[in-house]
């Protein structure tokens, strides 16, 4: 069963690696990210000078942003990007397209240049200008966008990078050439030029390969959680007695009493919104620990390649040696019912909770879960949406033929704080929301506290035999050491 770059293009992915290029699966994105801190940190001239490049756009917003209004036309031709899906990056399980960066994302990259980093491009406290300052306060821009952001920025090297690689390793049959939107900006006649470029084809869109060495994962290296991490750290930092002093005093002075860890998050805010110099010396910060940025980077990529594609592809063994598995049930109901069964066999008796664990310790985070439950619906009739919104909030996946035939499935790990509240409500919400008459609770639990904690939640709830809540098996502590994933 074809599921990653090297089985699809008839590639030994000892080449893939040679190259560079990390091994997308074309099923489904994988929880990557283009960080552009690892571009300006390399040691590479080619990824410094993509910082540079990518710089150079943002001054050019920022001087049309601070010169007056940007009408709604001129807002949508440099500031509105669709999602680069064809490098298969990112986190939208069903498939590989996103939201992209639309009228949100315009409006606050906009105002952010504006009015609160008025000295982007010529900061004197860090080594160089960072993207990532805009997303460090103002909401509407965050890891996702920054990700895509740079990756639009940078799409005619991943084009070249891409069609480099493939006129040497991909048979000709297999690639094409291509006509590419807004590939590179024209600087005197501030517009976007499209391209063409000889390229992989799959099911009749291109391909693109990143560098490994580009990538992270959960989140880039300078970001908005971090910061606020830091920021104790931040103030001592700054040379300037009294502008320290200012911060500090300001930052006390409008901290509640007993605060809680939104209420400090709320007044750093603040405090940056005052003082946006602060923004520069956590960065600062961040600057001077770049290698181990660069550290990160290696640790997540190789953690990705062994969960995602190596462990991963263990299952992709037994759904191919499942020849029934792919019979169409009466209804979606039934269809996903045989799809969950099948993932509970998988991690229960066929060494599939080896899945979750790196170094004998449960990973358990969800999206590794959907991620798998994604690629047991190779080859469905059924359309298969995740994080579907209908106006109460997104469900983890929503199966439908149409619609009136729609099973909905929320995913949760036993060990989520929220998990009584979720079971009671969430789903129920869901249903109503989507016109969806049935839905399915997955609990995966690690360890025996946990299912402890489970089964009391679901008796409290009067939910103990409920046919639509299933418990997952994913401990490690007592399976048959001889078990095979």
């Amino acid at each position: 069963m074809h599921l990653y770059f090297s089985d699809i293009f008839d590639v030994p992915p000892k080449i893939l690696d040679k190259y560079g290029a990390f091994n997308i699966s074309l099923v489904t994105d994988l929880p990557l990210f283009i960080d552009p801190f690892l571009l300006f940190n390399s040691k590479k001239k080619e990824y410094r000078q993509l910082h540079d490049d990518i710089i150079k756009y943002l001054r050019f917003l920022k001087d049309k942003s601070t010169a007056g209004t940007v009408n709604a036309g001129l807002l949508k031709s440099w500031y509105h990007f669709s999602e680069v899906k064809e490098n298969w990056l990112g986190f939208c399980v069903s498939g590989n397209t996103g939201r992209g960066l639309g009228k949100d994302f315009a409006r606050a990259l906009n105002e952010n240049l504006r009015n609160l980093f008025t000295d982007f491009g010529s900061e004197s406290v860090t080594k160089g200008s960072h993207l990532e300052k805009l997303c460090l306060i103002k909401d509407g821009v965050g890891k996702d966008t920054i990700s895509d952001f740079t990756t639009n920025l940078i799409k005619e090297f991943l084009l070249k990078y891409t069609e480099t690689f493939a006129q040497k390793h991909i048979d000709k049959s297999l690639r094409r050439e291509m006509a590419v939107e807004r590939v590179s900006f024209n600087y005197e006649t501030e517009s976007w030029q499209p391209g063409v470029f000889d390229l992989p084809v799959y099911k009749n869109k291109y391909v693109l390969l990143s560098p490994k060495e580009i990538l992270t994962k959960d989140e880039t290296w300078i970001n908005k959680p971090d910061f606020f991490r830091q920021f104790d750290r931040i103030p001592e930092a700054i040379e300037n007695e009294q502008l320290r002093a200012q911060i500090n005093n300001y930052f006390y002075s409008i901290l509640p009493k007993d605060p809680t860890s939104k209420d400090e998050h709320k007044a750093a805010a603040s405090v940056a919104l005052k003082f946006p110099e602060l923004i520069d010396y956590y960065i600062k910060y961040k600057e001077e620990r770049g290698n181990d940025a660069v550290k990160k980077s290696f640790l997540d990529v190789n953690d990705s390649r062994m969960v995602y594609i190596d462990q991963f592809g263990s299952l992709v063994n037994l759904l191919s040696q499942k020849s029934a598995f792919y019979s169409v049930p009466g209804n979606t109901t039934e269809e996903v019912l045989q799809r969950i069964e099948f993932l509970k066999d998988v991690v229960e008796n066929k060494g599939g909770h080896k899945l979750f664990y790196n170094k004998g310790k449960p990973l358990a985070r969800e999206k590794d879960i959907q991620i798998l439950f994604k690629l047991t619906w190779r080859d469905t009739v059924s359309d298969v949406s995740r994080e579907v919104n209908d106006g109460r909030g997104p469900v983890d996946f929503k199966i439908a033929r149409g619609s009136k035939d729609k099973t909905l499935v929320e995913f949760k790990l036993a060990g989520n704080s929220g998990l009584s509240r979720n079971l009671q409500k969430q789903l129920e919400i869901y249903k109503k929301a989507s016109d969806a008459k049935k839905g399915y609770k997955v609990i995966f639990y690690f360890s025996k506290q946990e299912l402890a904690k489970v089964q009391q939640t679901l008796k409290d709830l009067n939910m103990t035999d409920d046919p639509y809540v299933i418990l997952v098996d994913a401990r490690k502590d007592n399976k048959p050491t001889g078990s095979k994933a």
